[in-house]
């Protein structure tokens, strides 16, 4: 995650013009029946991905918006909404597409990708363009891939592709086989980007980042990246059973960007991740995903934290919390574990002498990965399920906060979220974490978190957790 600005922003130069005609009422029953009657058409939203048949009408199914799921969530950033087309459109072309749609709301079109450290600001987010019933021709200076998004509650729509789009090589997970994906990078040349998809995932790449590891089993692949996504999911305590409880509506977008700043990997903003090309080799093979994926892990962790107890000097240690899960998950060792060439201690072993010192103060004498060692702690002395309750608890009392979008809060707030930390820890693990939190890892707690833990009239805990490692 970055400081905020506006990734949002887009050139004036893309341009719209929409021809209404009169809304076709368009019921799930008539749904159903164009897609019966389109032969191959796919009905999307919670179905695989892209457009499909003879007519070229890709029917949609409306999901909540990003910002509605990132406040039932409470997370810190929005994330995508986008329901891929498999379509692209060269720049400056009329894209001309006829929307049926019932009463309520109408799908969006989106043309291009992320790529937020862009210097052109029109290429920072994929350009918006409203629809309305009826034919509609719109044109993006840029161009790019098609997206559509579809905020609501189950409505439906159908949006047929008339002219000024072309096919882009697909691979939908449990519907393309790799012989057909591979023709498609073979036949579908003038097209500059590929992407591959599963019900959970968007990964956009060029076509040249496609073709450095065309030899890999994507289907393995992409199954890897729903495996990864679902132990998100897991420690996040989104089984399902409560409406809050569910997993976010739609899926996440990892997407290939051209720049990064030096020093900067990867990153995560509102909507997507984004890899440079030079992380080729760990998004786009089955190997490197598995036993090098941190960086994925790490950036889609971003996407899953609680604004609630996201101070802004815990945004890169919290996110790491989804990065072990991801991890454990795939029977990795934790990067907890990692010795220091020079002391040959791991990070648990680096950080215990220091625990309990004179002067001792968690935001500074600690590296990035002993900050995040107490939290493990917490899951190794009250549960695997410590951290899928307090996310729980957390979506119970806390549906509207606002984004946090930067390392840099006010210090009100910046306490504040200290004191939700520690005291969510407290309820959750039915014990009062004080000496844990406060005189042994010295987090800033201030005295009011204090007086919130004593208030709860918890028990001491029977182990220390500051003493347990892997």
């Amino acid at each position: 995650m970055r400081p905020a600005n506006d990734p949002s922003a887009h050139s004036d130069r893309s341009t719209a013009s929409a021809a209404s005609a009169a809304s076709t009422v368009f019921s799930r029953r008539t749904a159903l029946a164009a897609l019966a009657g389109a032969g191959a058409a796919t009905l999307l939203g919670t179905a695989p991905a892209a457009a499909h048949g003879r007519d070229d009408t890709q029917l949609v199914t409306a999901f909540p918006g990003a910002e509605t799921e990132r406040l039932r969530l409470d997370r810190s950033l929005r994330a995508s909404e986008f329901i891929p087309t498999g379509r692209y459109a060269a720049p400056g072309a009329a894209v001309t597409v006829d929307v049926r749609s019932g009463h309520g709301p109408l799908p969006v079109l989106h043309i291009g990708t992320f790529d937020d450290y862009n210097t052109e600001v029109a290429l920072k987010a994929p350009r918006v363009f409203p629809l309305r019933p009826g034919r509609n021709t719109v044109s993006d200076v840029y161009g790019g891939p098609l997206y559509l998004s579809f905020a609501g509650h189950g409505q439906h729509a159908s949006v047929r592709y008339v002219s000024g789009t072309a096919r882009m090589a697909v691979f939908e997970l449990g519907r393309t086989t790799e012989a057909d994906f591979q023709k498609q990078l073979d036949t579908i040349t003038d097209v500059p980007w590929v992407e591959l998809t599963t019900e959970q995932a968007i990964l956009t790449l060029t076509r040249e980042g496609a073709l450095l590891y065309r030899s890999e089993d994507h289907t393995a692949l992409m199954r890897l990246f729903d495996t990864v996504i679902g132990s998100h999911n897991q420690i996040s305590g989104l089984d399902g059973r409560t409406r809050l409880d569910r997993r976010k509506a739609g899926r996440y977008h990892f997407n290939e960007v051209s720049v990064v700043p030096k020093g900067v990997g990867a990153y995560a903003w509102h909507g997507f991740n984004g890899f440079p090309r030079v992380y080729m080799d760990r998004l786009c093979t089955v190997q490197g995903l598995t036993t090098r994926g941190w960086g994925l892990y790490h950036e889609l962790g971003h996407l899953n934290q609680q604004a609630a107890y996201q101070a802004g000097t815990l945004t890169e240690v919290t996110v790491n919390l989804y990065s072990l899960a991801a991890q454990r998950t795939l029977g990795q060792p934790s990067n907890l574990l990692t010795k220091n060439s020079t002391t040959g201690l791991n990070w648990f072993q680096s950080a215990a002498p220091k625990l309990g010192t004179p002067g001792l103060a968690y935001t500074t004498s600690f590296g990035a990965y002993e900050q995040l060692v107490p939290l493990r702690q917490l899951e190794l002395a009250f549960g695997d399920d410590f951290w899928p309750r307090l996310h729980r608890l957390v979506r119970t009392e806390h549906q509207h906060d606002e984004p946090v979008e930067d390392y840099d809060h006010p210090p009100a707030v910046e306490a504040r979220q200290y004191r939700a930390l520690s005291t969510y820890a407290s309820r959750v693990s039915g014990h009062d974490l004080t000496d844990f939190f406060v005189k042994k890892w010295a987090f800033p707690i201030d005295a009011t978190g204090i007086a919130e833990i004593a208030a709860l009239k918890l028990p001491a805990p029977p182990v220390d957790p500051s003493t347990l490692s892997d």
